[in-house]
């Protein structure tokens, strides 16, 4: 599992004085970086091999401005070209939203999905759960 300490910013507020439900997908995207580094150790885009398929965010509680956030993702499924990561946002020692992404390894060239190696499968079953 990967986990990532958030600062909210007042700007990432809304109108009802807690975090806007939009800055959670973004936070989830963010704590996504180490598992791109498995496909892109340099995180370079002209050799990224990766889309995203879907995207799903369940929200538990209200998260507030004020006090930090642990993002934690770990890799709940592994398929032939494609997997899942979970992630979950807990603050004040409560799961306040729980995310879903299926991304894709991908082959931009032929503009189809290409299977994950056996070497990409073993470092994906290293963050399972």
């Amino acid at each position: 599992m990967f986990t990532e300490v958030i600062q909210p910013r007042f700007s990432e507020t809304d109108a009802l004085g807690h975090i806007n439900n939009t800055v959670v997908a973004v936070w989830f995207e963010a704590c996504r970086t180490p598992i791109f580094q498995i496909f892109t150790p340099e995180l370079d885009l002209k050799r990224w091999p990766l889309i995203v398929a879907s995207i799903a965010v369940d929200f538990k509680a209200q998260l507030h401005y004020g006090s930090e956030v642990e993002v934690r993702s770990w890799i709940s499924r592994i398929g032939n070209s494609s997997f899942e990561v979970t992630q979950q946002a807990w603050q004040h020692g409560h799961c306040c939203a729980e995310g879903k992404a299926a991304l894709v390894h991908f082959d931009y060239q032929l503009q189809k999905a290409k299977a994950l190696s056996p070497a990409l499968k073993a470092a994906l079953e290293q963050h399972t759960l």
